[in-house]
Order: structure tokens, then C-alpha cells, then sequence
């Protein structure tokens, strides 16, 4: 699903990451950890094409992305979703009607968004909740909109930044165990976190980010922080 060779990442005189080796197999979830500022973020944004290594090579589902046309960017970000720290809903529609945004604008038809958009609140927890606006939400609930959001495409990678930074400790916990579960499903997942305790609760492999270097910490490493 992901292979990095010896990707490097410049911002002027600012090395953000620093030859970077790595594989993630399909249907694999990740944690990604690492201080603020250590190039979590950064690692993210090349996995969705969002910038392009300074030097080296990064492929994404089986596609090289530096040597992406501009015509062949949006479909190949269509099959990656994504969750950030804060959901960025539109405060003017509901749940559902954020969620089915996505599939009108991938082209489906009002009822199958819809009908789409409700199967993925029902999945993370929200069928109850569909009709009620984002200021209407716990910052819990907002999360999960963000997250069938990012699942309308049915994407085969999920790519999470923070995604519990700014949840309460029970809260992160569900959280995760709907990443969990749509790993589960087949979907690939990478989630960045700082949070120990989250990292210890699932056990998967943990790659650590330290001044833009990645190396894999075991699981014991992983959940002493």
C-alpha cells in the first residue's frame, strides 16, 4: 500500500524529514507518533499528495505520486481518506447532510448519498444524531462526522492526524475502536498520535518520528512512550 525509498523532505533550510525507508502493507494499521514537530504531519500531507518529496521515492497505492499528472490527483485522493484534529464541518447543513456532501460532489444521486451517508453514521454511532447541526455535537460526534465523511468514498487508505487530540480519555477510546473496526473491513490505516495510552490499547506496529528520522519502536517501547 505505501513505500517510501529514502524520502526526504526540505522547506528551505529545514530538513522536515530525513531519508525515510518504509513499507505498510495493504489492510495494515499504524500508528504514526512522534513530539510536535518531529514531521508527522508532513509524513501525511506526502501520503496524499498534498506536497512531493525533495528527493526520493514515494509510491501510494501502487502509483509513484511525484510522477502524478494534475489530471490524475483527484482520483488517485479519492481513494485516500482523510480525519484531521478538528472535523471542519459546514455548520449550516446536519450530520447527514455533511457526510452527504462528499457523494454529491463524487457524483452520486441525492438518494444514494444519502442512503450512502446514513450507513456510515449508523457505522460510527450516529444514526441518532444524523438531523442535529455540528454546534448541536460534541466535539466527540464531530470526530465521527469528520469520519464518514472521509469514508464516502470508500477509500482503501485512512489517514488520521490527531484525530483524539482534542477528545476526553473515554472518547478517544471509541474513537478508536471504529478505526479499529474499519480496519477490520479491509482499509488500510495510518493515525498519528501522541497519546501513549491509545497506542497500548490497540498494540499494532508504531512507527516513531524523531527530528524527520522514522524507525519502528516494538510494542513494550510503544506503550512506555
Amino acid at each position: 500500500m505505501i513505500r517510501a525509498f529514502h524520502v526526504t523532505k526540505r522547506y528551505g533550510s529545514i530538513t522536515a524529514l530525513r531519508d525515510v525507508n518504509l513499507q505498510i502493507r495493504p489492510g495494515e494499521f499504524v500508528f504514526l507518533t512522534g513530539a510536535s514537530g518531529a514531521g508527522k504531519t508532513t509524513l501525511l500531507r506526502l501520503l496524499y499528495r498534498a506536497e512531493l518529496p525533495t528527493s526520493g521515492q514515494l509510491l501510494v497505492d501502487g502509483r509513484n505520486i511525484a510522477s502524478l499528472k494534475r489530471r490524475e490527483v483527484p482520483p488517485f485522493r479519492r481513494r485516500i481518506g482523510l480525519v484531521f484534529q478538528d472535523a471542519r464541518l459546514i455548520e449550516d447543513r446536519s450530520a447527514l447532510e455533511n457526510v452527504a456532501f462528499v457523494g454529491r460532489v463524487l457524483g452520486q444521486s441525492r438518494s444514494e448519498a444519502g442512503g450512502r451517508a446514513a450507513e456510515l453514521l449508523k457505522l460510527t454511532g450516529l444514526e441518532y444524531r444524523a438531523n442535529l447541526y455540528p454546534t448541536q455535537l460534541s466535539a466527540g460526534e464531530q470526530q465521527r462526522v469528520g469520519l464518514s465523511r472521509a469514508l464516502m468514498s470508500a477509500p482503501v487508505l485512512l489517514l488520521a492526524d490527531e484525530p483524539t487530540g482534542n477528545l476526553d480519555p473515554n472518547t478517544a477510546i471509541d474513537m478508536l475502536r471504529i478505526f479499529r473496526a474499519i480496519n477490520r473491513r479491509g482499509t488500510t490505516v495510518v493515525l498519528a498520535t501522541h497519546d501513549p495510552d491509545m497506542i497500548a490499547a490497540l498494540g499494532r506496529r508504531t512507527l516513531l518520528i524523531e527530528h524527520g528520522r522514522l524507525r519502528s519502536l516494538d510494542r513494550q517501547q510503544a506503550a512506555a512512550g
